[in-house]
C-alpha cells in the first residue's frame, strides 16, 4: 500500500495514503457539528464560536488517529519483538495497517500480536475517560476532547476483536483455530470464511440502512463500505493462502527459466525492438557479453526511450544495471520470490549466483506453475 513518509517511529516507516486526507476531513466536520451541540455524553456543553468549534474538531481528529497509530504500533513492536521484520504502517481511509513482513510461526504468537492492538486501544479509551470525568465541571473544551477520545478508542478495539479476518478479531479467532486444529492452512481458510460472512453482513445491514433511515443515510453507506473492504480483505487473504500453499517446498530455482535470452550491449534498442520484443515475442533480456553480464531491459524501459532514437541508442543506455536489479538467489522459497515482484512492482527477477546470473523468474512463470500443478491435482 503506497503512501507518503511523515517519518518513522521505533524505526518503523509512517506512511498516509491519500485516501485518509478523506477520511480526515470527514471526521473533522463530523465533529465540528458534534462539537455545536448543547451536550455530549450527558455533559452540557457552552456555545461555542465556529473558531472554537473547527480548532476543537481539528485536534481531535488529529488526536484519534495518534490512538490508531499507537494501535498499530503495539502490533508492530510486538512483531519486531519477536523477531518478524516490520516493512512499515499506513494510515489510510479505513483506519490503519501494519505490513509486518511474514506471519507468525505460531499460535501463540499470533494470537499475542493481534490482542495487543485492541487492548492498546481499550486501555487509551479507559484513560481518556478518566480524564473526561475530572474535566467535566473545570474545562469544557478539554472535556469534549478527552470523552470523544474515550468513545472513539473503545469503539475502535472492539470493533477490531469483531472475529472477522482479517481484523484482529479474525486473528484471534486463527489463532484459536490453528492451536485447536493444528493446521494454519484450515485455521486461515475458516478464519477468512468467517471474514467474508461478516463483511457481507455489514454491506447488507449498511445497504438496507441507507435506504430505510433516511437520516442514516451517510452511516449507512460507511458501513457498507467497510464491509466491502471487509469482504475483499478476507477473500484476498484466503487467495494469498492458496498461493502460499501451492509454492510450499518449491525454490527460485525451480522456477526460473535457465536460459534467458540475451543481447550485446551495442546493439540498437531497435534492433532489440524488432528481432526479440516483437520478433520473439519475449517481454525482457540479459544485456551481456562474453565477459560479464551488465543488466536487464524490459518493455517498460525500452518505451522510456522516445521512438525516433531507437534507431541509434544502444541497448546498454535503456537497461536497468546489474547492481541496481532486485534479485533473488537460487535457494530462496518460491514465495518469497512473489514477494520479491510484488514489492519491487516487476514482473520478473533474475536469479543470481556467486554474482552471475544464472535465470531469471516471471510472473508468467509462476502463474503457468501454478495453473500446471492444480490441473495435475498435485
Amino acid at each position: 500500500m503506497g503512501g507518503v513518509r511523515i517519518g518513522r517511529l521505533f524505526g518503523i516507516p509512517i506512511e498516509v495514503h491519500i485516501s485518509w486526507l478523506f477520511i480526515f476531513l470527514l471526521v473533522v466536520v463530523s465533529l465540528a457539528q458534534v462539537f455545536g451541540a448543547r451536550e455530549l455524553f450527558g455533559v452540557r456543553l457552552p456555545r461555542w464560536s465556529g473558531a472554537e468549534r473547527w480548532g476543537l474538531a481539528i485536534a481531535t481528529t488529529a488526536l484519534f488517529f495518534a490512538s490508531v497509530l499507537a494501535h498499530e504500533l503495539a502490533h508492530s513492536l510486538v512483531a519486531l519483538r519477536r523477531g518478524i521484520p516490520v516493512k512499515g504502517i499506513t494510515l489510510f481511509v479505513f483506519g490503519g495497517v501494519s505490513q509486518i513482513a511474514r506471519e507468525a510461526a505460531t499460535p501463540g504468537v499470533e494470537l499475542v500480536m493481534a490482542v495487543v492492538g485492541p487492548l492498546v486501544s481499550l486501555v487509551l479509551g479507559g484513560v481518556f475517560w478518566a480524564l473526561a470525568r475530572l474535566f467535566a465541571d473545570m474545562q469544557p473544551h478539554l472535556f469534549a476532547i478527552t470523552a470523544y477520545l474515550a468513545f472513539a478508542n473503545v469503539l475502535l478495539g472492539v470493533f477490531n476483536l469483531i472475529p472477522g479476518f482479517p481484523l484482529d478479531g479474525g486473528r484471534v479467532l486463527r489463532a484459536i483455530l490453528w492451536a485447536v486444529t493444528r493446521s494454519y492452512q484450515r485455521a486461515t481458510s475458516i478464519a477468512a470464511g468467517v471474514g467474508q460472512g461478516i463483511g457481507v453482513l455489514f454491506i447488507i445491514g449498511g445497504i438496507v440502512e441507507a435506504l430505510f433511515v433516511p437520516a442514516a443515510f451517510l452511516s449507512g453507506i460507511w458501513i457498507a463500505l467497510i464491509g466491502w473492504f471487509l469482504q475483499g480483505a478476507a477473500a484476498s487473504s484466503y487467495r494469498q493462502l492458496r498461493l502460499r500453499e501451492g509454492l510450499r517446498g518449491f525454490t527460485a530455482r525451480d522456477l526460473m527459466a535457465p536460459e534467458c535470452p540475451r543481447v550485446a550491449p551495442e546493439v540498437s534498442v531497435q534492433t532489440v525492438v524488432d528481432d526479440y520484443l516483437l520478433g520473439r515475442g519475449v517481454r525482457c533480456l540479459l544485456v551481456s557479453d562474453a565477459v560479464r553480464t551488465y543488466g536487464l531491459v524490459t518493455v517498460h524501459q525500452v518505451r522510456q526511450v522516445p521512438r525516433e532514437r531507437w534507431a541509434f541508442t544502444p541497448i546498454r543506455d535503456a537497461m536497468t544495471p546489474l547492481e541496481r536489479l532486485v534479485a533473488v538467489a537460487p535457494q530462496d522459497d518460491a514465495y518469497r520470490v512473489l514477494e520479491v515482484l510484488d514489492e519491487a512492482g516487476v514482473n520478473q527477477v533474475p536469479v543470481v549466483q556467486d554474482g552471475q546470473v544464472v535465470g531469471l523468474v516471471t510472473r508468467e512463470h509462476i502463474l503457468h506453475f501454478l495453473r500446471v500443478r492444480e490441473e495435475l491435482g498435485a
